[in-house]
Protein backbone atom coordinates (compact mmCIF):
# COMPACT_ATOMS: atom_id res chain seq x y z
CA UNK A 1 0.00 0.00 0.00
CA UNK A 2 1.21 3.47 0.49
CA UNK A 3 4.28 3.23 2.22
CA UNK A 4 5.11 7.19 3.35
CA UNK A 5 3.28 11.00 3.05
CA UNK A 6 4.66 13.94 3.29
CA UNK A 7 3.63 17.41 2.25
CA UNK A 8 3.80 17.12 -1.58
CA UNK A 9 4.62 13.59 -1.77
CA UNK A 10 3.38 9.71 -1.73
CA UNK A 11 5.98 6.83 -1.80
CA UNK A 12 4.35 3.76 -3.17
CA UNK A 13 6.48 0.09 -3.26
CA UNK A 14 9.76 2.11 -2.81
CA UNK A 15 8.73 5.10 -5.91
CA UNK A 16 8.32 8.74 -4.92
CA UNK A 17 5.49 10.31 -6.45
CA UNK A 18 4.98 14.78 -6.53
CA UNK A 19 1.65 14.77 -8.20
CA UNK A 20 -1.86 14.00 -6.85
CA UNK A 21 -3.25 10.30 -7.28
CA UNK A 22 -5.40 8.09 -8.15
CA UNK A 23 -4.34 4.70 -6.04
CA UNK A 24 -6.82 1.41 -6.81
CA UNK A 25 -5.78 -1.13 -4.32
CA UNK A 26 -8.13 -3.89 -6.20
CA UNK A 27 -7.90 -7.58 -5.17
CA UNK A 28 -4.42 -7.70 -4.07
CA UNK A 29 -3.34 -5.60 -7.09
CA UNK A 30 -2.21 -1.90 -7.18
CA UNK A 31 -2.38 0.71 -9.73
CA UNK A 32 -1.13 4.17 -9.57
CA UNK A 33 -2.69 6.86 -11.65
CA UNK A 34 -2.35 10.67 -12.18
CA UNK A 35 -4.93 12.31 -10.78
CA UNK A 36 -5.75 16.04 -12.18
CA UNK A 37 -8.94 18.40 -11.62
CA UNK A 38 -10.06 20.66 -13.72
CA UNK A 39 -9.52 22.82 -10.43
CA UNK A 40 -6.76 22.29 -7.91
CA UNK A 41 -9.00 22.63 -4.77
CA UNK A 42 -12.51 21.50 -6.25
CA UNK A 43 -13.24 17.73 -6.19
CA UNK A 44 -16.56 17.59 -8.94
CA UNK A 45 -17.83 14.22 -10.27
CA UNK A 46 -15.50 14.78 -13.48
CA UNK A 47 -12.81 14.54 -10.80
CA UNK A 48 -14.22 11.03 -9.43
CA UNK A 49 -15.95 9.71 -12.77
CA UNK A 50 -12.69 7.44 -13.61
CA UNK A 51 -12.64 6.09 -9.81
CA UNK A 52 -16.41 5.15 -9.68
CA UNK A 53 -16.42 3.33 -12.94
CA UNK A 54 -13.85 0.86 -11.82
CA UNK A 55 -17.05 -0.01 -8.90
CA UNK A 56 -15.01 0.25 -6.14
CA UNK A 57 -16.69 -0.81 -2.46
CA UNK A 58 -15.24 2.50 -1.19
CA UNK A 59 -13.38 5.44 -2.66
CA UNK A 60 -11.06 7.38 0.00
CA UNK A 61 -10.53 11.10 -0.33
CA UNK A 62 -7.51 13.16 0.86
CA UNK A 63 -8.25 16.75 0.92
CA UNK A 64 -4.52 17.56 1.41
CA UNK A 65 -2.66 18.54 4.48
CA UNK A 66 -4.75 21.35 5.63
CA UNK A 67 -7.73 20.23 4.13
CA UNK A 68 -7.88 22.53 1.58
CA UNK A 69 -9.22 20.89 -1.40
CA UNK A 70 -13.45 20.42 -1.14
CA UNK A 71 -15.53 17.82 -2.90
CA UNK A 72 -18.94 19.06 -4.14
CA UNK A 73 -22.38 18.04 -3.38
CA UNK A 74 -22.71 16.83 -6.81
CA UNK A 75 -19.65 14.57 -6.31
CA UNK A 76 -20.82 13.11 -3.19
CA UNK A 77 -24.13 12.51 -4.51
CA UNK A 78 -22.91 10.60 -7.68
CA UNK A 79 -20.34 8.38 -5.30
CA UNK A 80 -23.30 7.71 -3.07
CA UNK A 81 -26.03 6.95 -6.28
CA UNK A 82 -23.70 4.53 -7.60
CA UNK A 83 -23.94 2.47 -4.03
CA UNK A 84 -19.87 3.19 -2.81
CA UNK A 85 -19.13 4.34 0.50
CA UNK A 86 -17.20 7.57 1.01
CA UNK A 87 -14.50 8.73 3.42
CA UNK A 88 -13.11 12.08 3.14
CA UNK A 89 -10.51 13.69 5.40
CA UNK A 90 -6.93 15.33 5.04
CA UNK A 91 -4.58 13.28 3.39
CA UNK A 92 -2.46 11.84 5.80
CA UNK A 93 -5.17 10.61 7.58
CA UNK A 94 -6.94 9.17 4.35
CA UNK A 95 -3.94 7.74 3.73
CA UNK A 96 -3.84 5.85 7.27
CA UNK A 97 -7.50 4.65 6.40
CA UNK A 98 -6.55 3.80 3.17
CA UNK A 99 -3.60 1.48 4.36
CA UNK A 100 -5.90 -0.22 7.28
CA UNK A 101 -9.25 -0.61 4.77
CA UNK A 102 -10.25 -4.29 5.07
CA UNK A 103 -11.99 -3.75 1.66
CA UNK A 104 -10.67 -5.96 -1.49
CA UNK A 105 -11.67 -3.26 -3.61
CA UNK A 106 -10.57 0.66 -2.67
CA UNK A 107 -9.69 3.77 -4.65
CA UNK A 108 -8.12 6.30 -2.91
CA UNK A 109 -7.99 9.97 -4.43
CA UNK A 110 -5.00 12.05 -2.73
CA UNK A 111 -4.02 15.59 -3.19
CA UNK A 112 -0.96 15.77 -1.85
CA UNK A 113 -0.30 19.96 -1.19
CA UNK A 114 -2.12 22.32 0.94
Amino acid sequence: MIEEYHFGSLTIDGKTYHHDLEIHWMFSKTEVLDWQRDESHIIDVEDVKRAVEQKPDVIVIGTGESGVAKITEPAKQFIAKNGIKLIIDITEEAVRIFNKSEQSNVIGLFHLTC
